[in-house]
């Protein structure tokens, strides 16, 4: 993100879910995403229970779990591909899963993986420090969120504890994508500004390259696009198809960032 910042750019953050269709299909993803220029891939562990995610992305993790993908077989998939890409993978994860695994031995798989970061979007900022420690003990660095309902005060705590960016979630409610960005995106990001100087990006609702250009606009270090991005692989008739409109989205909306 320093790097992206330096160099004047917005971060190209795009989010898959693994395991849908199948580990294969998300491992040749990461790779196509890597070579179009994703300056960071947000990969989601599939739950039963995704309570921050729309349809599409609830419909993406049962399809992903129903096809055998568990946390050992994502992070197992990981290890393989890491070392090929050029830029880092952050899990976006519920706590359930971590939790099951044993946080200190999910922290020592993801390293292991060649993960670099961990998105928990239903741990409490009152509930994190502990795993915290233990991400910091694996050199994970832990991507924590603010909203649009976040008081000014907890937000000041929030981008103070937050490593890597501050994940500035640009409405209250779960993700899909929308017709138009919440205009108020513009409001929050120029507030963070006068809390942290760490890198933003905006995600929850982006799904145009009309979308992309506006935030960057606003001032946003990245965007993040999730339910429409797993929709390119989720909504085709094969995984070769998929990964074919995933090329042609993801190239369209990296094309409309400065």
């Amino acid at each position: 993100m320093s790097r992206v910042r330096a160099n004047g750019k917005t971060a190209f953050i795009p989010y898959i879910t693994a395991g849908d269709p199948d580990l294969a299909t998300t491992a040749e993803a990461l790779r196509l995403l890597d070579s179009l220029g994703a300056d960071v891939i947000e990969l989601g562990l599939p739950f039963s229970d995704p309570s921050a995610d729309g349809p599409v992305i609830q419909a993406s993790a049962a399809r992903a779990l129903a096809a055998g993908a568990t946390t050992d077989t994502v992070l197992s998939m990981l290890k393989e591909v890491t070392p090929e890409l050029s830029c880092p993978v952050v899990i976006f994860s519920y706590f359930n899963p971590i939790v099951r695994c044993g946080t200190g031995c999910f922290a020592a798989a993801a390293k292991e993986a060649g993960v670099k970061g961990i998105i928990i979007p239903d741990l409490p900022y009152e509930e994190m420090h502990a795993f915290r420690k233990k991400a910091i003990k694996n050199d994970l660095e832990l991507i924590l969120l603010t909203t649009p309902a976040t008081p000014l005060e907890r937000m000041k705590e929030i981008t103070k504890a937050s490593e890597g960016f501050v994940y500035l979630v640009s409405v209250v409610g779960v993700t899909g994508a929308r017709a138009t960005v919440n205009p108020c995106v513009k409001d929050l990001l120029q507030e963070i500004r006068q809390v942290t100087n760490k890198a933003v990006a905006v995600g929850f609702g982006i799904s145009t390259p009309e979308h992309v250009s506006q935030i960057a606009e606003w001032g946003s270090d990245g965007v993040i696009i999730g339910s429409a991005m797993v929709k390119q692989l989720g909504e085709a008739n094969s995984p070769r198809e998929g990964l074919k409109r995933l090329e042609v989205y993801a190239k369209s909306l990296k094309n409309a960032l400065p």
